[in-house]
């Protein structure tokens, strides 16, 4: 069984950063991508940037310029740096990872960004 956890959201003040992490646990075969999405109340869930087992990110349109993404294979993490945080930025993140040939979600951690 492969669990996905993630942690370190929170409430932060606009213009304040913000690192989540993201855990895969479990027999593992493969670990290849891994990536952080997110979802607002009201809208639909969008990546924000994906990275994969070599290092390799990949980010989505408008994401890179305040988003980080990087990954520990030994500690089977992937970290999400996010700096000025304004209150758009609101909303669940959650994180995927592909391991053992499959997609597996966490559950997600709030991040709430006040104005």
């Amino acid at each position: 069984q492969v669990h996905v956890v993630e942690s370190g959201g929170g409430l932060v003040q606009a213009g304040e950063s913000l690192t989540l992490s993201c855990e895969v646990s479990g027999t593992l075969i493969t670990l290849e991508n891994m990536g952080w999405h997110r979802q607002a109340p009201g809208k639909p869930r969008e990546l924000i940037a994906d990275i994969s087992r070599r290092g390799r990110p990949n980010y989505a349109d408008s994401m890179e310029d305040r988003f980080t993404i990087s990954r520990d294979n030994a500690k089977r993490t992937v970290y999400l740096q996010m700096n000025s945080l304004k209150p758009e930025d609101t909303a669940v993140y959650y994180c995927k990872a592909n391991a053992n040939f499959r997609d597996y979600w966490g559950q997600g951690t709030q991040v709430t960004v006040s104005s």
